[in-house]
């Protein structure tokens, strides 16, 4: 049996959120779709006949209350409800461990306003050993279709503050003509869905990040819009580099370039744009999620002593994004 888009409900609108978006993902996939609620467990808590029915009947009702949204959404799946006792990363943990991916809600209802993670989620994402989509509330189907004017269109959104130049560097191949960003209009401009964003740097570019967010936009038919965003060293940077051309873009485009075009060639029907530009990773990618329908990034996956931990760009979008954010594990 093929392993389902698992979606954690907790009863939260976030979680109606989660269970929404994986409703469609699983429909996209060909997945089976399963909710997971997790009990509020504590090692102390008291455990008799009658706070286990308590449990069980308040898990039941966060399950159904999804399982209606579910089927509101996407009237041809019927998902499966699973009710789970634990403690909650934990519980989560052994989901993802079973499923296509794991979708979960912003933050639960313990979370804080403007945040896109809380404890939980944030937990789960560090240490998973496979793809976690975080969704936020009013989200709702954004990824789905270009919300009339609102989205920006592509020269709108700033790189380092300001909108690209028109030198900045930017390669694009698929069905339809070679331009450079903002020329085709708005994010998703012409499609059925947002683009998919993917954000990599060439010399660390995993290989399971570039085919989720390949395989994401073949989905959706959407197109691939992939940004490297590159601090370059300063004159006080030691050691030769602080004294070489302090953009050298064109070089990253080539080596994106290069990591880049196996994958479009297994995927021909994906239209890409690529885009190197000269600003800090995290500001550049939540900037550039602003109307994208999904965003994808990678989490290295070390041996490392300590408790796991995302990387700082990571743990920046995932707090900061206003799309659906992606988070693929890679080592």
């Amino acid at each position: 049996m093929l392993p389902p888009v698992v979606a954690g409900v907790d009863g939260s609108v976030e979680g109606l959120a989660a269970a929404e978006w994986a409703a469609h993902e699983a429909v996209r996939r060909e997945r089976a779709l399963r909710l997971v609620h997790v009990w509020d467990w504590h090692p102390r808590q008291e455990t008799g006949a009658t706070a286990n029915a308590a449990q069980r009947h308040q898990a039941g009702r966060v399950l159904r209350r999804a399982a209606r949204r579910v089927r509101a959404v996407c009237p041809e799946l019927t998902p499966y409800e699973d009710q789970v006792e634990g403690p909650p990363a934990e519980a989560l943990l052994k989901a993802a461990a079973e499923a296509e991916l794991l979708v979960l809600g912003s933050h639960g209802t313990g979370g804080t306003t403007g945040s896109l993670l809380g404890s939980v989620a944030l937990g789960v994402v560090a240490r998973s050993a496979h793809p976690v989509v975080l969704v936020r509330a009013d989200e709702e189907r954004g990824d789905e279709f270009p919300a009339g004017g609102d989205s920006p269109a592509a020269d709108e959104i700033p790189a380092g503050g300001d909108s690209p130049a028109a030198d900045e560097p930017a390669a694009a191949y698929g069905s339809g003509d070679a331009r450079r960003a903002g020329s085709e209009g708005g994010a998703g401009a012409g499609q059925a869905s947002r683009d998919v964003l993917l954000g990599v740097d060439a010399d660390a570019a995993g290989e399971e990040v570039v085919r989720f967010a390949f395989e994401a936009a073949r989905l959706r038919g959407a197109r691939l819009r992939v940004l490297s965003a590159w601090h370059p060293p300063t004159p006080l940077t030691p050691g030769p580099a602080a004294f070489d051309d302090p953009w050298r873009a064109e070089d990253r485009l080539g080596a994106l370039d290069a990591v880049l075009r196996p994958w479009h060639e297994r995927y021909p029907d994906v239209r890409v744009l690529v885009t190197a530009v000269h600003d800090r990773p995290a500001p550049a990618l939540v900037r550039a999620a602003r109307g994208a329908g999904l965003l994808v990034v990678g989490h290295r996956l070390t041996d490392r002593p300590g408790p796991p931990c995302t990387g700082p760009v990571t743990h920046a979008v995932v707090h900061h994004a206003t799309c659906p954010v992606a988070v693929v594990p890679h080592f």
